[in-house]
């Protein structure tokens, strides 16, 4: 093994969302920073992630589009999906993303490291026979696709999202093990491109951390978009058979098809990288730390889908900065958590932000006042022909604090539900924006006005 490098101001383990951000972050305020990824930086969520998916189901949207041109008075008709061709937009996203980011780590004078690491010691990383010495290191090893109790993942017919973004071909027929939000964008996905779809969730309702009224918009919408979904029985077995798999579950029900997505969630990558060794906290594979990122050895952090918090990319950002600032010697705040937007990129899309009914009523007691909103009553999502609401949920006389909404493009619209949510706004004080006409905005203002007594489209 050779020599210590001479100690930089921090080392970081896992090139992701969470560990680039706070290399960039970090080297613009000045540190010194040594980048070790044993992929490709960007990590899960640029390679086999959020920027795939979203690919995939934009290319689904396309087909939807063209089977239901007559609904506009177009005549489109859809002559098939090509897979080759949707993989290579999808790369072609990738690519162009990557090769800005490689750029973006090279401006900022950040030492790249290629290849696997191991955390040897509180302050250092060894590489490839080369141990790199920081004054801080950064845990940001991420997470890998799990899987259920004796389910053999072979990677053609029992398969995970890592495989569903290679496949080369459109199956006829697919069970997915998982309704939470990696399971309903495949479906939703797939379905447009014509797949037979089941999915298969062992609790009691589709997207199980959204607010429940969410939950049933969405699988209003999946029914009419004829994807089977059983709820409320876990998985007893699963078998492969001449053609393809069935899966069974622990009420009797039987379901067969070509493969089978195992989309049950995403567990914590810590295994024999030397984190116990060093001293570090865990908790059933996840890094603990405290609400600035800070596990129980002082020069050890760690962010990202590795400790538990939400797992998105967007989070692994926001604690990627937080640990730069911190290190760097700037004021930082611990983050809310409830004020990070989520969004299900199915159709119809799922956005939310804040607590849930039951959350709040739990926090507030029964002084909790909740208005729904039907897209309906919205011009723009009328000429978009979608179905779905705007939920507010209020605290006693006082601020919005959950925001949930369900119809096609919500998505876009969860960034001003966040500002509404973190800045503690009053219904009162929404309801005096002007909100451009005809828009899907314009539903969260309505039902703003609405919760402020003052309805203008709506019923009070």
């Amino acid at each position: 093994m050779s020599a210590p490098t001479t100690p930089v101001d921090l080392v970081i383990l896992g090139g992701g969302s969470g560990g680039y951000a706070a290399a960039l972050r970090a080297a613009e305020l000045g540190l010194s920073v040594v980048l070790i990824e044993k992929d490709k930086v960007g990590g899960t969520c640029l390679h086999r992630g959020c920027i795939p998916t979203k690919a995939l189901l934009h290319s689904g949207e396309v087909a939807d589009s063209a089977r239901e041109g007559e609904q506009f008075g177009v005549k489109t008709s859809l002559a098939g999906i090509d897979m080759d061709g949707v993989n290579a937009y999808k790369d072609g996203v990738i690519s162009r993303l990557y090769k800005g980011l490689q750029g973006l780590i090279k401006s900022r004078k950040i030492t790249y490291v290629e290849g696997a690491g191991k955390l040897v010691s509180a302050t250092a990383v060894e590489v490839g026979g080369q141990t790199y010495e920081g004054r801080h290191v950064l845990l940001a090893t991420g997470s890998y696709a799990r899987s259920l109790p004796g389910i053999e993942i072979d990677g053609t017919k029992v398969i995970t999202s890592d495989h569903a973004l290679q496949l080369d071909r459109v199956p006829s027929s697919a069970i997915i093990l998982g309704g939470g939000v990696i399971g309903c964008e495949f479906a939703s996905a797939w379905k447009s491109f014509g797949v037979d779809v089941t999915i298969v969730e062992g609790l009691p309702h589709l997207v199980p951390l959204e607010d429940e009224s969410s939950s049933k918009l969405l699988e209003r919408a999946f029914r009419r978009r004829k994807i089977d979904f059983s709820l409320g029985s876990l998985v007893a077995g699963v078998q492969t058979t001449t053609d393809g798999v069935k899966v069974s579950l622990q009420n009797g029900k039987e379901f067969e098809a070509e493969l089978v997505l195992v989309a049950v969630g995403r567990g914590p990558t810590s295994q024999g990288l030397g984190y116990e060794e060093a001293g570090v906290a865990m908790d059933r594979g996840y890094v603990l730390v405290d609400g600035y990122c800070q596990t129980n050895v002082p020069t050890i952090s760690a962010v990202g889908d590795l400790i538990p918090t939400l797992q998105l990319a967007h989070v692994g950002f926001g604690e990627g900065i937080l640990v730069a600032e911190r290190l760097a010697g700037l004021p930082v705040v611990p983050i809310d958590y409830a004020g990070v937007p989520r969004i299900t990129y199915s159709e119809p899309e799922v956005a939310s932000v804040g607590l849930t009914e039951a959350q709040a009523k739990e926090k507030y007691g029964n002084g909790v006042e909740v208005l729904t909103y039907d897209l309906g009553g919205n011009g723009r999502s009328q000429i978009l022909k979608t179905a779905g609401a705007v939920k507010l949920i209020r605290a006693t006389d006082g601020p919005v604090v959950g925001v949930h909404m369900v119809g096609s493009r919500v998505g876009e619209l969860i960034a001003e539900a966040q500002l509404i949510y973190n800045w503690e706004a009053l219904p009162d004080e929404v309801a005096q924006l002007i909100h451009p006409h005809p828009s899907q905005s314009e539903a969260l203002g309505e039902a703003h006005l609405a919760l402020a007594g003052k309805p203008l489209h709506a019923h009070s």
